[in-house]
């Protein structure tokens, strides 16, 4: 069953690697409870097929890092990139698109969230397995508040825009 708009996100993990060490936090790949992570908080969510793919690297992450300030200004605490990647490719790719501090490189290695949330999808086509589908959504203390879902191949609405025009 895909989420929709008004539920709670599942329980779930997510891995992000951390740059630098900090209390609770140690240099490296870390696992986050998804539901501790989003209490009391709006975050600005987008998930995308995978790292260093064209549109995602060309399009998605560099919208949501250039209009950070607008979503700040919108009441989001934090935005997240979700992909089926490990936590080293994902900490890599966000420094290569100067995304670390702004947004949260999150990988859900085996797509354990993006099938809880019925957004996985079947890649092996192109040699890439499960994968997320391209979506993006509004979450307030783990509610879902927006979410715009891409059809196969396209990015028309789960890019920052859609998400700034409907806040």
């Amino acid at each position: 069953m895909t989420i929709k708009t008004g539920d709670h996100l599942p329980e779930g993990k997510l891995a992000e690697f951390i740059e630098t060490e900090t209390e609770g936090c140690s240099l490296g790949p870390n696992t986050f409870n998804v539901s501790d992570l989003v209490k009391g908080k709006t975050i600005a969510i987008f998930g995308l097929p995978g790292a260093y793919t064209p549109t995602c690297s060309a399009q998605h992450v560099p919208g949501y890092v250039q209009h950070a300030k607008e979503l700040a200004a919108k009441g989001v605490d934090e935005i997240w990139c979700i992909s089926v990647n490990d936590a080293f490719v994902m900490g890599a790719w966000g420094r290569e698109l100067k995304a670390t501090g702004v947004v949260r490189m999150m990988a859900d290695g085996n797509a354990d969230f993006s099938k809880a949330i019925g957004l996985s999808a079947d890649f092996s086509a192109y040699g890439m397995g499960t994968r997320s589908q391209r979506y993006s959504m509004l979450i307030k203390d783990g509610v879902v508040s927006q979410l715009h879902v891409e059809a196969p191949g396209k990015f028309e609405v789960s890019n920052v825009e859609t998400m700034l025009a409907h806040m």
